[in-house]
């Protein structure tokens, strides 16, 4: 028996690889702010203030 090609390949790989696209942008953008808060934390505590 013969498998027909499944026609909507493409468009499933392109849905998952967006779906994976967003997940990481989603974790990148978290990690980022985490990044921000910390170092914005770490200027506040030491007081060394750059003008």
């Amino acid at each position: 028996m013969e498998r027909k090609p499944d026609k909507s390949g493409p468009k499933r790989v392109a849905q998952t690889r967006e779906e994976r696209l967003k997940a990481a942008l989603k974790a990148n953008l978290k990690r980022r702010k985490a990044q921000a808060k910390a170092r914005s934390g770490a200027d506040g505590e030491s007081g060394n203030k750059q003008d």
